[in-house]
């Protein structure tokens, strides 16, 4: 409506100043001298008026941006009083004006709610340009780094100059751990980045939670489950020890004390001799128990050098060819990246894919067309990857959690310290090891290195 109006003013008043120029025009020709001069004269009036029109038009709309522009939303222009094409002009800028106010505060009220979620998290959250100045940051950041207030990444360096180096290069969707210690305590920082887009400039948006007691919890419930499996281990050697002993104790003595020499006949003897042997293999049982645990203990520091990955696989696929069931199974090995190579001890590497094989091959002798491939490859996030995979009966989600417990086992035989010492060594190595199962269906051990 508005706009058909100022179409309408527009168009008649161009029509009257054509028409004016026409009278003029005849006026002149006509040698109509004077009467030229008060058309001259008109035709300069309606051209300031026109003139006059659209600036007046010009900078109401202008001021209202401007106002707008400057979150000020008090402007309000008469609807009364003034032509009819003005009104609905300054109409339509007071209902745009009070939309965009309602607009407005409806952003400013969900940013303050946004702003008070942010500051009550227990995660620190903070945001950075490429240049390094910190544009958001909640208080639980600088509760967690003792530090206030933050205005650059620099300022980092006066709480760690390792915490500031982790920022400066830390890449986006990249996990870091890292151990700060102040004048008040220890903590143990999980520190994440990603990429945000915000008014066409790319943030680097950071999270830092304090892990410090999820540690505690799992170092606890760690202590308690290898506990559990030492004391199960132990008192299974112990106990027939204990017993054993006991019966041959009573063949040569009773409540009065040592019974004769000849009372003592060949069958007592032979028993001795049976009961003695049965303690010797238990104690020598708990002894290689022991001396498993003190080869945990001890993995020597890796001897890390460049090894080619496919080279490395080819040898484990050779000595595992040695192995009894070998035959039985489909054997693969499926390289997904040329010319890999990790930085790595050979030995430690081999031992582990020797073992994760092993046992894949144990699980796989009741298993129709078994399969066992080899993987390697590169993460979407960049770490290097050989994934042992298997098609066998898979483990059980009731045991996931506990595979990788030192001494803990599922079979007849064995120390249960394979997967266990195998992450162990992944851990010196600056990586993983990783397992992912469904149940008849596929095994997966990944070692994952930076």
């Amino acid at each position: 409506m508005v706009s058909r109006n100022l179409y309408t003013q527009l168009i008649l008043r161009v029509v009257m100043l054509s028409l004016t120029a026409l009278m003029l025009a005849f006026a002149f020709f006509k040698e109509l001298y004077v009467f030229s001069f008060l058309v001259l004269l008109l035709f300069l009036l309606q051209t300031i008026f026109l003139i006059k029109y659209l600036n007046h038009n010009n900078r109401k709309i202008a001021y209202f941006f401007n106002s707008i522009k400057n979150e000020d939303f008090t402007l309000r222009f008469p609807e009364k009083g003034g032509p009819k094409s003005f009104n609905e002009l300054n109409q339509s800028l007071n209902s745009l004006n009070d939309v965009i106010r309602e607009v407005h505060l409806k952003n400013q009220r969900q940013e303050q709610y946004y702003q008070e979620i942010l500051k009550q998290a227990e995660i620190g959250i903070l945001t950075f340009n490429h240049k390094g100045h910190i544009l958001f940051n909640n208080p639980k950041v600088e509760k967690l780094l003792n530090y206030t207030p933050l205005n650059h990444i620099k300022q980092l360096a006066q709480v760690d100059k390792k915490l500031y180096s982790l920022f400066n290069n830390i890449k986006p969707f990249e996990r870091k751990l890292f151990q700060l210690t102040n004048e008040r305590e220890t903590i143990q920082l999980a520190i994440k980045s990603s990429e945000i887009v915000l008014n066409n400039e790319v943030l680097r948006l950071i999270t830092i939670q304090d892990i410090h007691n999820e540690l505690d919890e799992k170092e606890t419930d760690s202590w308690i489950k290898l506990i559990r499996v030492l004391t199960h281990e132990i008192m299974n050697s112990v106990t027939p020890i204990t017993s054993i002993s006991e019966s041959i104790l009573g063949y040569y003595k009773d409540k009065s004390g040592i019974i004769p020499v000849t009372e003592i006949d060949e069958n007592k003897i032979h028993n001795t001799a049976k009961g003695l042997e049965v303690i010797k293999n238990q104690g020598n049982d708990l002894m290689s128990f022991v001396q498993s645990y003190r080869s945990f203990l001890n993995v020597p520091v890796p001897d890390k050098k460049i090894i080619k990955v496919d080279e490395l696989l080819e040898k484990v696929k050779v000595l595992m060819s040695q192995e009894i069931d070998f035959n039985i199974i489909s054997f693969d090995i499926l390289n997904t990246t040329e010319d890999l190579e990790i930085y790595a001890d050979e030995k430690q590497i081999t031992q582990i894919l020797v073992n994760l094989c092993k046992n894949a091959i144990q699980a796989l002798k009741e298993t129709e067309r078994a399969t066992l491939m080899l993987i390697l490859g590169i993460t979407p996030e960049g770490k290097k990857y050989i994934t042992v995979k298997d098609n066998g009966p898979g483990i059980h989600p009731d045991i996931m959690s506990q595979i990788f417990i030192p001494f803990y086992t599922t079979k007849k035989e064995g120390t249960g310290i394979g997967l266990s010492l195998s992450k162990q060594i992944m851990h010196m190595h600056g990586g993983s090891l990783t397992v992912y199962s469904i149940p008849n269906k596929e095994t997966s051990f990944s070692l994952l290195f930076e």
